[in-house]
């Protein structure tokens, strides 16, 4: 599915409308492209501050973001490669701290889009070219590298000697690109391991673990898997990790869900086993305490769409598209809809790819969720939401088709009573939350 994006800026968006008519459109894997790009750029991925490279199915912008914290509360400066943006094209390339500003990004996309045009390069490889020709000429103590797809073909694979690389949570997801199980999957994205660097990871299910190390081996990577060298636990309150080098704890996370302390201490662990970078113990009770990352969880506020609802309501928004998220997701929101005493309507509204699975998104929210509300993606192919509808109402959801958000919205408010304020969930597509953080006037900063 290709990604889209367009920008305020007239000399961003004419080297954006100029990379559209270069790039072949859908997503393709495979290091051919990305290298020839990068040698007539002079190799700029040889050139980075020390990397923290980054793969998983759910969690891994999640542990990126813990990463930046950690290392930015150490007083040092980081780069920042994530994927895909919400709101601005510009989400995507993080200098020292600070968002790629307008200016810079045009000269950027310009000149490697000047060496690209006949190799076919599709938009993530032109996009990484440029983030890597970036990093190389602004000075950083680190530099972090969210993968894009999968990990063994992936365009931010070219780099031969990160400092430490990372796997999150896997499941299954781009099967169509990676493979139909998930031991294929996790092999895929444990192609990332490189010569001699630490491979941390999860606790994976033997399975899966077994071929993770199975590919980290022959690569020379030694694994270090939660449950093994490192540990941790989540309770009264914090986060308790340990390795050979000793204990730390830190509060919970800010980042609401039950599977946040695992992205945090997969982060805590990945920087215990490096040793470039000097992070003291209070970086990681700050990282744990400061650290957003938007529509992951994130509960919106006031703003043209949280206007909409009843006063008291909770307006909650995630980019959740697959199965393994969306059981991440509605454990979140039990918790959120029943804290101990009483519970609150719970109510979806649903936008999702047409390459994603509806059912297997939906199926953790049976018996949690009252209503849905099926809205389209705007400008990107999508399902078609009376099907969304036909599922929902199959899983016993009362489920009917909304022309977008704030249709949506306003139809839940005329059918909830004011004295008990509704809990809604917008989720399903990255795309989708990208234009609610727009339209509620919180774009990613």
């Amino acid at each position: 599915m290709p990604d889209f994006a367009t920008s305020t800026s007239p000399a961003v968006q004419a080297q954006l409308d100029r990379l559209w008519s270069l790039s072949p459109g859908d997503d393709i894997l495979g290091l051919e492209r990305i290298t020839a790009l990068l040698e007539r750029l002079g190799n700029p991925q040889d050139s980075l501050p020390p990397v923290l490279h980054v793969a998983g199915t759910n969690g891994k912008g999640s542990t990126c973001a813990f990463l930046r914290s950690a290392i930015e509360a150490s007083g040092l400066t980081v780069h920042v490669s994530t994927r895909p943006h919400l709101v601005r094209f510009n989400e995507r390339i993080r200098l020292a701290g600070a968002l790629i500003g307008d200016d810079a990004l045009a000269i950027l996309l310009e000149e490697v889009l000047d060496q690209a045009g006949d190799l076919g390069a599709s938009f993530f490889e032109v996009t990484t070219a440029a983030a890597f020709l970036a990093f190389s000429r602004i000075p950083a103590d680190a530099c972090i590298i969210e993968v894009g797809l999968g990990g063994r073909l992936d365009a931010t694979n070219v780099i031969a000697r990160p400092l430490v690389t990372g796997i999150a949570q896997l499941g299954v997801d781009h099967q169509s690109f990676l493979g139909d199980t998930a031991e294929e999957i996790a092999g895929e994205k444990a192609g990332i391991a490189k010569p001699g660097v630490p491979l941390v990871t999860m606790r994976y299910p033997a399975a899966i673990a077994q071929r993770v190390g199975a590919v980290a081996r022959a690569a020379g990577a030694p694994v270090s898997a939660s449950g093994g060298p490192w540990l941790f636990s989540a309770d009264d309150g914090k986060l308790s990790y340990k390795d050979a080098a000793g204990r730390i704890e830190t509060p919970l996370p800010s980042l609401a869900g039950p599977h946040q302390p695992e992205n945090l201490a997969l982060a805590i662990a990945m920087l215990r086993h490096q040793n470039r970078l000097t992070i003291p113990v209070e970086a990681y009770r700050t990282a744990a305490e400061a650290t957003r990352w938007p529509a992951r969880m994130q509960r919106l506020g006031t703003g043209p769409l949280t206007e909409l609802l009843p006063p008291g309501s909770q307006l909650w928004l995630d980019g959740g598209h697959n199965p393994a998220a969306a059981a991440m997701v509605a454990a979140t929101l039990r918790q959120i809809a029943f804290p101990g005493i009483g519970r609150a309507e719970v109510h979806l509204i649903l936008g999702m790819l047409s390459n994603k699975d509806p059912a297997g998104l939906l199926a953790p929210f049976a018996g949690l969720a009252t209503t849905l509300h099926a809205v389209p993606v705007p400008n990107h192919e999508h399902h078609a939401p009376a099907a969304l509808v036909a599922i929902a109402r199959g899983l016993g959801m009362i489920a009917n088709v909304a022309a977008d958000v704030p249709t949506a919205l306003a139809d839940i408010t005329a059918a909830t009573d004011p004295a008990e304020p509704p809990i809604v969930l917008i989720l399903g597509s990255l795309y989708l939350a990208g234009d609610v953080l727009a339209a509620n006037g919180e774009p990613p900063a």
